[in-house]
């Protein structure tokens, strides 16, 4: 049997087990970095949690759930942003036994009284009085919510009836429940087993109502044990966690910490990620794809707006990166060294010089690689971020395999690639091109939901990932589209709208999201988002200074430059994949509207309904392919 062997099959029933061996084995280490507001409102400050620290108040935790009634297996939800009191309180949970129900902060109080009634939950830690207003207005529709744990309770009104306390309140019962029975955690713990159900994560509902994945403790135990014998990630690591604790792809990144060692820092404010990076200086970060989409084009406005020649220096710039990533990727992949020839490396040294250093500051200027999973990335950004040193590896999991099936291997990584299955997953392609999965990591089944389950669950062990893909001769896994996705047009044509989009994210860096349409159609059109910040900026350069972004995006000069560029990606696509007419959208699409996931997926039959109109608009009369 191998190390890898070994460190999977020996593993622990749960991650509750793994946290006691981390405490025991690093207690004074640093295990969380986090920020804290000033009092006089100045700046903020980050402090630190070692490992010992942490487990005190996860215990704290675990305690207090357990004098609040909580028993093995029933449910503790949890409504908050990526903060380290989630992650502490998620600790607890397990801790004690229970399963953690998440919630997206961002999910309506109807929404969230259907995932706190569907899951069962007892109790109910929420971030802060707004949180709480979600469930106090749906009460009395919640009769197996027996509490309310508020982390910030500062503006809200807890009640006299006990019902809602602060998470200050539920550690303090804990510290007396444990001075009376001081060993009522380890022996919780102690007590797991791996099929126990560890977490109820409700899936995004990109089509409909959410369903509960049921993922037990051995899911967590596993990706801890096969992200650890991947060899990513090291113990002297520093990890900037933002992502939402809530969706699976953030929550493995704690079972992985955990394991490892290293120093997680965490805070889930998107819009402090570029004023972060240079503090936290991480060696590592995971992300989705429209943080790196945001980043090049920022950056590639930031240069337009330096002038003429600084531009002009930034797309040559670019365009050595993509061809210096493919020729030495290209080159290992083959030979095992990552060489470039002579020119190549030396337009390579000067574009470093003068772009790419600059950039890899922006990220803290010690980032050693970059995972991207929940969405595809476009190969050409890829493919960019690499020729700059910043080394983005693709993933590939979903919330039923518990995020991490696939990454891809270290410096042997390939853009456009989701790598390698992780050690204990198998892979099979079906005859249709579906991705099928079995492993540690796939869930139970939905909860409540058998005949659900058994649709993508086959009895031996084999999940239906919905996705469609192909595998390698040396098992790198390549996405080529979800297979409820895949458009076929009234010609019998099929097109994939993912590889359509993505090529249109890596060539406009202005674009913020878009939607191909053409299914049962003869030829194909787009719906075009554009990033604000991005647009308005070149709206100053063009004689649209002032102006609304509305009226900016609906001008003729917009509808002129992406026209341009419509017909500059057209030549790189076959005649039935080709945008034959476009239409720019009136607001970009995000999470409040409900266009996008918490994840920052795009909902497409939610966009295609509001949507509605410009869509028959630009099929109305008679066209031909």
């Amino acid at each position: 049997m191998t190390d890898t062997q070994t460190l999977i099959e020996n593993r622990p029933p749960s991650v509750a087990s793994l946290f006691l061996e981390r405490v025991e084995a690093t207690p004074d280490a640093e295990a969380y970095r986090f920020p804290v507001a000033s009092a006089d409102g100045g700046a903020e400050s980050w402090r630190s949690l070692t490992w010992k620290q942490a487990a005190e108040r996860v215990h704290a935790v675990a305690a207090g759930l357990m004098d609040l009634g909580v028993r093995p297996e029933e449910r503790v939800a949890i409504a908050s942003a990526t903060r380290v009191e989630w992650i502490l309180a998620d600790l607890g949970v397990l801790c004690a036994g229970a399963a953690t129900t998440t919630v997206y902060p961002s999910t309506n109080a109807d929404e969230t009284a259907f995932i706190l009634a569907d899951s069962g939950s007892r109790v109910l830690i929420a971030e802060n009085a707004v949180q709480l207003a979600k469930a106090v207005e749906r009460r009395a529709e919640l009769p197996d919510l027996v509490h309310v744990v508020v982390v910030d309770a500062d503006g809200a009104d807890l009640g006299d009836d006990g019902w809602a306390l602060s998470l200050a309140e539920l550690e303090q019962r804990g510290k007396v429940y444990l001075e009376k029975n001081p060993e009522a955690v380890r022996k919780a713990v102690g007590e797991i087993t791996k099929d126990q159900l560890a977490t109820l994560i409700y899936t995004s509902g990109t089509t409909g109502r959410p369903k509960g994945v049921r993922l037990p403790h051995d899911c967590w135990a596993y990706m801890a044990r096969a992200i650890q014998a991947n060899g990513l990630l090291e113990a002297d690591d520093v990890q900037y966690l933002w992502l939402p604790l809530a969706h699976v792809f953030g929550k493995v990144l704690t079972a992985g910490h955990i394991t490892i060692g290293h120093v997680t820092a965490v805070d889930g404010r998107v819009d402090k990620i570029i004023e972060n990076l240079p503090v936290v200086q991480p060696t590592y970060m995971a992300a989705v794809p429209r943080i790196f989409e945001k980043v090049y084009n920022g950056v590639a406005a930031k240069a337009r707006a330096g002038g003429g020649a600084k531009y002009r220096i930034f797309k040559w710039a670019a365009e050595v990166a993509r061809e210096y990533a493919k020729v030495t990727q290209d080159n290992r992949r083959r030979t095992g060294n990552a060489s470039a020839p002579f020119g190549l490396t030396a337009q390579h040294a000067v574009a470093d010089r003068l772009v790419y250093a600059k950039l890899r500051d922006a990220f803290g200027g010690k980032l050693r690689a970059c995972v991207s999973g929940s969405a595809a990335l476009s190969p050409e950004i890829g493919y960019f971020f690499s020729g700059a040193g910043i080394h983005i590896l693709e993933g590939y999991g979903l919330t039923e395999s518990s995020a991490a099936s696939f990454v891809n291997p270290g410096e042997a990584y390939r853009t456009g690639t989701v790598g390698k299955p992780l050690p204990g997953t198998e892979v099979r392609i079906a005859e249709d091109g579906e991705i099928l999965l079995r492993g540690p990591g796939i869930m139970q089944g939905y909860h409540g939901l058998p005949e659900k389950t058994s649709e993508v669950l086959e009895s031996d062990g084999w999940f239906h990932t919905g996705d469609i893909g192909e595998l390698s001769a040396d098992g790198y896994l390549t996405i080529t589209d979800r297979k409820k996705d895949i458009i076929k047009n009234s010609n019998g044509k099929y097109i994939a709208p993912a590889a359509v989009e993505g090529q249109f994210k890596a060539a406009c860096p202005f674009i913020s999201n878009v939607l191909v349409i053409g299914a049962d159609r003869n030829f194909c059109t787009a719906l075009f988002a554009l990033d604000e910040p991005t647009i308005l900026g070149w709206a100053k350069e063009n004689g649209l200074a002032g102006r609304p972004y509305a009226e900016v995006v609906g001008s003729e000069q917009v509808r002129a430059l992406m026209d341009g560029y419509v017909q500059r990606v057209n030549q790189d696509l076959q005649r039935w994949q080709q945008i034959k007419t476009f239409r720019v959208l009136p607001r970009d699409l995000d999470v409040e509207h409900g266009d996008l996931t918490p994840s920052l997926k795009l909902k497409r039959p939610v966009v295609e309904r509001e949507f509605k109109e410009l869509i028959d608009d630009m099929y109305a009369g008679t066209r031909e392919d």
